[in-house]
């Protein structure tokens, strides 16, 4: 499978690291992720971070002592990976893989709209399928939709229709960025996983820039 790997390279790893640990609402965002995902995972068990980016994520998953598996594309955030989470690269508690199929993991995590750079996600749960056993899980971060936080700006409110209608739609730009309702990565997801759980519910769908997803493998 290929991901696309220019998103990443569009500012430094260094630049992207530090924007994600200086704002605060980005960081209560991870912390409210990591938390989700470690009282999901069993105590000492692995972990992919699809799409780690700079390292943020596994380090901590490492440093709760789940060795953690980090597959990123894209250049710039690898070499600061390699750089940030030198010390747990030599210890193997992190281990940096180039394919999904160099692991076999009962969790995947994907934080921070790493899905959304997906145009469809069949085959990246068909993927996925082969290395997360069954009863195992796989916890993504993407974009609300419905956030009417961003109905200020004109692309929001020119694609309500298309999301009513088909519960997706782009944004032509250079971060080739989608949008999705839950119901369409929840199709793409079967019959491999199904949808068990979406963070935040109720009117505090309106609310959140990100949701989480917990898909549960069948």
């Amino acid at each position: 499978m290929l991901v696309d790997n220019t998103v990443g390279d569009m500012h430094t790893g260094e630049q992207y690291h530090n924007f994600f640990l200086t704002s605060r609402r980005d960081v209560a965002v991870r912390s409210r992720f990591q938390r989700m995902a470690m009282e999901l995972l069993p105590r000492g068990a692995d972990v992919l971070d699809f799409g780690a980016g700079t390292g943020i994520d596994a380090r901590t998953y490492a440093a709760h002592g789940h060795r953690t598996f980090v597959y990123e594309p894209s250049a710039s955030m690898r070499e600061y990976l390699l750089t940030y989470c030198r010390e747990e690269l030599e210890q193997r508690t992190i281990v940096a893989i180039d394919s999904l199929r160099d692991c076999k993991v009962p969790a995947v995590t994907a934080n921070f709209a790493v899905l959304n750079h997906f145009a469809d996600h069949a085959e990246l749960f068909d993927e996925l399928s082969c290395i997360v056993p069954r009863g195992g899980f796989v916890l993504a971060s993407m974009l609300n939709p419905f956030y009417l936080g961003d109905a200020r700006y004109g692309w929001w409110l020119a694609n309500v229709f298309h999301l009513i209608r088909q519960g997706h739609y782009a944004i032509p730009s250079e971060s080739r960025i989608h949008r999705f309702t839950p119901r369409v990565v929840a199709r793409a997801a079967e019959p491999y996983f199904q949808l068990e759980q979406r963070v935040p519910g109720g009117f505090g769908i309106a609310t959140q820039l990100y949701m989480f997803l917990l898909f549960r493998r069948t």
